[in-house]
Order: C-alpha cells, then sequence, then structure tokens
C-alpha cells in the first residue's frame, strides 16, 4: 500500500514523474535555471568591466604611459606583453580585495557604500591626467621588464584599478572582472602602443571623459537602486 500510496502522489506531479523537454525533471530544470542565470550574471560581470575600464582608460595616465615606452622603444609587442602582464596582476590583486572585502562586510551599507564609491568615481574620471604624472620606465632592463614594473606601479591608485575592486565588490567575482578589465585594458591601451599620441586625437579626450563619468554614473545609479530595494 505504501508503496502504490507513493507511486499515486508521483502520479500526481507529471513534472517530478518524467522529464520535461528533454531536462531532467523539474529539480534538473531548476538547476539548470539556476547555472544560465548565474552564466548570464558572470557574463554580464565581464562585459560591464571590460567596457568600463576601456573608456575610463582612455586619456588616463597608464595610456600616456603606454605611448611614452612605444616612442622610447619602438617595439611594440614586448610593451604590449608588458602591459598585460601587469594589468593582470596589478587588476587580478584588485579585484581579489574587492571581492574580500565584499565577503566580510556584505550588507546593505557596504552595497550603499560601493555604489556611492562608482557616483565619486564618476566626478574623478572628468578630472584629466597629464603626461608629467607619468614616470620614466628604467632603459636598463628590458622593454618587456621595464613596461611590466613601470606599467603596474602607475596603475596602483588609479582609477582603473580602484574601479575593478569596486566591479568585483559589486558583482561578487573575482576571475570575470578580471578578465574584463584587462581586455578593457588591452582594447584601450594597444591602440595607443601602435598610433602613438594619434590615438588621442581620434577622439576628443574630453568627450571621452564625459563618456566614461557617464557609465560610471549609471552605474553608481544602478547599483544604489539595487541596494535600497534589498
Amino acid at each position: 500500500m505504501g508503496v502504490i500510496a507513493h507511486g499515486a502522489r508521483i502520479g500526481t506531479c507529471p513534472e517530478l514523474a518524467r522529464p520535461r523537454n528533454g531536462t531532467l525533471g523539474f529539480a534538473g530544470g531548476v538547476r539548470f535555471r539556476r547555472v544560465r542565470r548565474l552564466g548570464t550574471f558572470l557574463l554580464q560581470a565581464f562585459a560591464v568591466s571590460a567596457v568600463l575600464v576601456a573608456i575610463a582608460e582612455i586619456g588616463d595616465k597608464t595610456q600616456l604611459l603606454a605611448i611614452v615606452l612605444a616612442a622610447r622603444y619602438r617595439t611594440p609587442w614586448p610593451i604590449i606583453a608588458g602591459i598585460f602582464a601587469a594589468t593582470l596582476a596589478n587588476h587580478g590583486l584588485a579585484a581579489t580585495a574587492g571581492y574580500l572585502v565584499a565577503g566580510l562586510l556584505d550588507g546593505q551599507a557596504f552595497r550603499i557604500a560601493v555604489a556611492m564609491g562608482f557616483i565619486v568615481m564618476a566626478g574623478w574620471a572628468l578630472i584629466p591626467d597629464k603626461e608629467n604624472d607619468v614616470p620614466a620606465a628604467a632603459s636598463s632592463a628590458g622593454v618587456f621588464l621595464a613596461t611590466l614594473v613601470a606599467f603596474f606601479l602607475v596603475e596602483i591608485g588609479d582609477k582603473t584599478q580602484i574601479a575593478t575592486t569596486a566591479l568585483a565588490a559589486r558583482f561578487h567575482d573575482i576571475a570575470f572582472v578580471t578578465a574584463g578589465a584587462t581586455l578593457g585594458m588591452m582594447l584601450a591601451n594597444v591602440p595607443a602602443v601602435f598610433l602613438g599620441e594619434r590615438v588621442t586625437q581620434i577622439v576628443p579626450l574630453k568627450h571621452v571623459r564625459i563618456g566614461a563619468a557617464l557609465v560610471l554614473l549609471a552605474l553608481g545609479v544602478w547599483a544604489l537602486a539595487d541596494a535600497l530595494s534589498r
């Protein structure tokens, strides 16, 4: 009787009794939807990081450094490799810091603080950097090592690094935020290495700074609305 009753209960719920649309039943469908939502969220973290960092990097002192290094050494590929390695290390550390802080201070107050950080960075993005903010790389070292060291040091405390920290705290992810931020840095700096100062003349830097400020502001407002709704 117990077996019959158990079977009857299953029969009243077709989604539990048999797979639907090729999924592994109701539980399998739920897991699939959760995985799909997670994948969408991580891709969003990657895309937002890439776009935001790429826009914020244009006209930034690290892009000016890329132009200076390209003019000094005239060997683009070691410079690009050095920029990539420095960015991966620097922004990986920044994303890790953001992830850990978010884990320790998770709560509405912290989420509001992160959102306000994006809004503050929107104002920061409007302030232009100058070439005299860029230190000279040691020419006695190899081009790759000189680029790696100079780029890593100049990026410390820069708005793109701080943006990466805030993004990792916002999305609570290290890998996808680091990958997106690194892609954004390369999208902005590889053309600077090959084109030099011409890359800053393609689009007026004033307009780029305004665009970066608007993106940061929009992200801050979005994060603030999300924090207040919880």
